[in-house]
């Protein structure tokens, strides 16, 4: 059984690349010419070079394959060319599955994110059934990942046999970029969080979703969408937790969001005109803190048998993780 994989060499791709190996599968990645493979070090792989933005060479990279798990994504709160989450998100998407069809796959396991999935009106838990339209969508990688999202579901209609898994926040080793929650964990590690607000977020150990890729190729139903998550937590629950495992004092002084947002802008402008690097207080991040992005993820457990490490494990192995690679 031969499987490509994209986004190998990011957080969440690497994780699935190894449990698919660990599984018996052989995996080939798809990467750029100029693709970070640290996180790929050691691992017995096929490497094949090609461009989502190519479709010949997403057709050469599939042949012989009859799975695919397409996990690569441009994923940030910020770029200061804003098309490229479009470029790659919606149309890299659309090419890559557009060439799956033309070779024809057993199934496929197309990686979405938490962002896409509604939250109810009046507060609760967010579900897969809950409608969502693009413009509760805030910040362009959300916005890219709905509208891809709603091209795959056009795959599915025309006879792709796609599972959609809807990661949540995934923490653990070997986030080398790191992601936005990475982010967080390293800044707290820091001593830079002087401050929280109020928010939540669903956190999940990143192999923990990279099991419930391989079992929703395994059992996952076509069509269907799964949540790959966990346990709902607020931002001050977080970094109670973080506070013993990294000897940092955790922040006692809560902000309303809203206050946060002139320094958010602020950052934005000056990240677009004069650094060009990230903004220290994404613009995106904190509108999206407005909301307790709290889910149920009974569905993947139910039938996916979607693993639930503990979350205060998983951050351990976060914390150990950067510490020992110099983040912090």
């Amino acid at each position: 059984m031969k499987a490509l994989v994209t986004g190998a060499t990011g957080f969440i791709g690497a994780a699935v690349t190894r449990t698919l190996l660990a599984n018996g599968t052989d995996v080939r990645v798809l990467i750029r010419q100029n693709s970070n493979l640290k996180n790929l070090e050691g691992l017995p792989v096929e490497t094949v070079e090609g461009d989502l933005q190519d479709i010949q060479s997403l057709r050469q990279a599939l042949h012989g394959c009859r799975q695919l798990y397409h996990v690569a994504a441009h994923y940030a709160l910020w770029d200061r060319n804003p098309e490229i989450f479009y470029r790659i998100n919606v149309d890299g998407t659309k090419h890559l599955l557009q060439a799956a069809g033309d070779v024809g796959l057993e199934k496929i396991v197309y990686t979405s994110t938490i962002g896409a999935i509604g939250l109810p009106e009046g507060g609760g838990l967010g579900t897969e059934e809950i409608p969502v339209a693009l413009s509760q969508m805030a910040g362009d990688y959300k916005r890219s990942k709905y509208l891809a999202e709603q091209e795959v579901f056009k795959l599915i209609h025309a006879g792709l046999p796609i599972v959609i898994v809807n990661p949540s926040a995934p923490i653990g080793e070997r986030d080398v970029k790191p992601t936005p929650t990475g982010q967080i964990i390293v800044d707290f590690m820091l001593g830079r969080m002087i401050a929280y607000i109020e928010t939540g977020m669903n956190l999940i150990d990143v192999n923990d979703v990279a099991i419930g890729h391989l079992r929703a190729m395994e059992q996952g139903r076509v069509g269907e969408r799964y949540i790959l998550g966990h346990r709902n937590l607020t931002l001050r629950e977080i970094f109670a937790i973080l506070s013993p495992l990294t000897g940092v004092k955790a922040p006692v002084i809560k902000l309303p969001w809203r206050a946060i947002l002139p320094l958010a802008h602020a950052n934005k402008w000056i990240a677009n005109y004069v650094t060009h690097r990230p903004p220290r207080i994404p613009l995106e991040g904190v509108r999206m803190a407005k909301y307790l992005m709290h889910y149920d993820c009974s569905k993947a457990i139910r039938e996916l048998d979607l693993p639930q490490t503990p979350i205060e494990t998983s951050l351990e192995h976060a914390v150990k993780w950067f510490r020992t690679h110099g983040y912090a």
